[in-house]
């Protein structure tokens, strides 16, 4: 696939690491198993973002934008990553945040990804609601800002993962595995729609299964196929069909980001197999479907590591009562 076409910026440290997990298989039981490493590629404390964001920023500066305006909960790793880039790059950042996870406490409202933010020079606006969130919008917005989605997911930021579907691909194939289960978090659905869209472009007989952090299966389902529907577009490659993707939401728990037992387990059991740490808001939610999946497969199973370290301090004392 040629993304030659589209606006990037350099951001991240390509590729990332393909790595086998043997312990972790021996715990499970299971066929062999690999974490595809999107957690270390470099900038901001790394994460699944800076691929969506070097499209999307590309694009800005073509565009002449000075500064970026973007969204999520306080704890954003989009966020985050999102004013690592714009420092890196020269750009004015401002990061538009709710308080939409039922969490509080010194170490989530005031560490982790909120003091980076800070860190790397965003101005950071914490809303109550959705008026607040539309009030403070309007007074950073300007002729020369460009606004980002929440998670960078739309149909330009896909291809960051259209492209790392190619690489992973590549990497699979280098290792002589030509079938595998790719296990992805699905947040605001772009990562899991580039896997998706580009292990179908390439003809890849394996499959992909996303699992929901934040919404329904269903709405989940919908989201990720109008967001590869878009890349797709985007491409001139016609509706993708997805029929390699399964969409599940039982790992969810209470709600977005908040935590549950599995998750600490699944955390605690990366940890101390391969020295791996996972995120209590996505990866560690995504692993618990992994953990279930893993034992049953009859190919290798891989686990694609998006990041979000940072986000771990946030939630510092839970963590520290559970080990």
């Amino acid at each position: 696939m040629d993304l030659s076409a589209f606006p990037r910026v350099a951001l991240g440290s390509w590729p990332t690491p393909l790595e086998d997990a043997p312990r972790l298989a021996t715990a499970l039981g299971s066929p062999p198993v690999l974490i595809k490493r999107d957690d270390v590629n470099g900038l901001g404390a790394g994460g699944n973002k800076l691929r969506k964001l070097e499209f999307l920023l590309g694009q800005a500066i073509e565009q002449g934008a000075d500064t970026i305006i973007t969204f999520g909960a306080l704890q954003t790793n989009h966020g985050r990553q999102t004013a690592a880039a714009c420092a890196k790059l020269g750009l004015r950042c401002e990061l538009v945040l709710t308080a939409k996870v039922p969490m509080t406490g010194e170490a989530y409202e005031r560490s982790g990804n909120v003091v980076l933010d800070h860190m790397f020079g965003a101005n950071v606006h914490v809303c109550a609601d959705a008026e607040e969130t539309a009030e403070a919008y309007e007074k950073v917005n300007h002729d020369k800002a460009v606004t980002l989605p929440v998670g960078g997911s739309n149909g330009l930021g896909t291809l960051g993962y259209v492209a790392a579907a190619v690489e992973l691909v590549g990497q699979l194939t280098e290792r002589g595995i030509g079938n595998a289960t790719i296990v992805v978090p699905q947040g605001s659905g772009a990562t899991a729609a580039g896997i998706a869209l580009g292990t179908e472009l390439l003809g890849w007989p394996g499959a992909v299964h996303a699992a929901s952090v934040s919404h329904t299966a269903g709405e989940a389902r919908q989201e990720l196929a109008q967001l590869a529907g878009d890349a797709a577009e985007l491409l001139g490659t016609g509706k993708p069909e997805l029929g390699h993707v399964t969409v599940t939401d039982d790992t969810v728990g209470p709600g977005y980001g908040v935590p549950t037992e599995d998750m600490w387990k699944v955390l605690k059991l990366f940890a101390e197999t391969e020295g791996v740490i996972l995120d209590p808001v996505y990866t560690g939610k995504a692993a618990v479907k992994f953990r279930e999946l893993a034992p049953a497969s009859d190919v290798p199973v891989v686990f694609l590591h998006t990041g979000g370290l940072p986000g771990f301090y946030g939630y510092a004392p839970e963590a520290v009562a559970q080990f």
